[in-house]
């Protein structure tokens, strides 16, 4: 465990940061786009992708989007929106319930992660409507470990122009946003997607993100076996099994749709 802790630890914030950066105005410049359109749910990987593009951009070129829903915690808004407010980034607030209802008007019943997929399709909607009005680039705000696991619903919050965060574990992600100053109420929150009342990342997938990073760490970084992943991390082969399981299970995601060849 002591070796992948110490592989996931970030040793210089300031070179992680500024290669993020980079990446961000590298690409904003050869797209030719004029600016950023992110969603900003409260939480920690939106606010740690916000500061970024603000630093990298200028925030005069950022727009940051609050798409609450009745799932959405009052603080969970307040947060996006003071963070946003802090940097200096224009943030809009629209409440998508009238969309959602809509929906479930001509939809038949689901259950939550049906409908929750809906809603967070519906969102990357919305702000790719903003980035073609502007003509702006959708930013991405999902991790390594949400990725690799497949903890993100494919074209929704799995869709996007560019993914700033997607080099990092989650846990260095909480790492960096210390680094950057991101509100410690924001850091320490729970991640939790919101797309139902009382959902939480880690309930939902029966691991943390402590337990989980390390497994991900030593099965893609160091190419271990499952067996000796549990022995070197000193945790049960069933959570291991569990993880590779749901790398394997979400492979599709991660890769464009299969083209028919016609040759």
């Amino acid at each position: 465990m002591k070796q992948a802790q110490a592989g996931l630890a970030i040793k210089d914030f300031a070179r992680v940061s500024s290669k993020i950066q980079r990446f961000i105005s590298g690409y904003l410049k050869s797209s030719g786009a004029r600016g950023l359109v992110i969603g900003l749910s409260g939480g920690l990987d939106s606010a740690v992708a916000l500061q970024l593009c603000a630093k990298a951009a200028g925030p005069k070129k950022v727009l940051g989007l609050v798409l609450p829903s009745s799932s959405t915690p009052q603080d969970d808004v307040s947060d996006a929106v003071n963070h946003a407010s802090s940097l200096g980034v224009e943030c809009k607030v629209i409440a998508i319930d009238p969309l959602i209802e809509n929906y479930a008007k001509l939809l038949p019943e689901a259950d939550n992660k049906t409908r929750g997929n809906l809603v967070a399709r519906m969102r990357m909607g919305i702000l790719y409507y903003f980035a073609a009005s502007r003509n702006s680039l959708v930013v991405g705000t999902s991790d390594r470990s949400e990725l690799m696991i497949g903890y993100f619903t494919k074209y929704g919050d799995g869709g996007s122009d560019l993914m700033p965060l997607a080099g990092l574990y989650k846990t260095q992600v909480r790492e960096l946003a210390r680094h950057l100053g991101v509100p410690a109420q924001i850091v320490n929150k729970k991640s939790s997607p919101r797309l139902w009342p009382g959902q939480l990342a880690e309930d939902e997938l029966g691991l943390s993100y402590d337990t989980i990073d390390p497994i991900l760490y030593c099965l893609v970084d160091k190419k271990m076996k499952p067996a000796r992943a549990a022995k070197a991390l000193a945790v049960s082969p069933a959570s291991v099994r569990k993880v590779e399981a749901m790398i394997k299970a979400s492979a599709h995601k991660r890769i464009m749709p299969p083209v028919a060849r016609i040759d």
